[in-house]
């Protein structure tokens, strides 16, 4: 156990150590206001370079991120399907596609998923 905890204190003060070096290391000295401005062959820029951005966009990426990491979190259930009580994690599983399941309710319900 004092074996455990002094390597992971060795690791975290390691970690500690690089994350720190790389901040000061990193700094930069001087900001150049060319290196702010968008490339375009040397000229100045004809129009705005940011563009706006869909907002239904961002929502559908931010509902496939949530159903990716519900797929990640089923997968291992099914290999430990075998080991444990099998009401428990039926009655676990139920509750937990219930809760996405009242989520996405919910996301059409409020229009969310309409693309037009």
């Amino acid at each position: 156990m004092l074996m455990l905890m002094t390597t992971s204190m060795l690791i975290m003060m390691i970690s500690l150590i690089m994350m720190l070096l790389a901040s000061f290391l990193s700094k930069k000295k001087k900001i150049d206001r060319e290196k702010f401005t968008p490339f375009e062959c040397g000229f100045d820029p004809h129009s705005s370079s940011r563009m706006p951005f869909s907002m239904r966009f961002f929502l559908i990426t931010i509902m496939f991120l949530i159903f990716d990491v519900e797929i990640a979190l089923i997968m291992p259930i099914i290999l430990i399907f075998k080991m444990s009580n099998m009401l428990t994690m039926t009655l676990s599983i139920i509750l937990f596609i219930l809760i996405l399941l009242i989520g996405l309710y919910h996301e059409w319900n409020q229009g969310m998923l309409n693309w037009s």
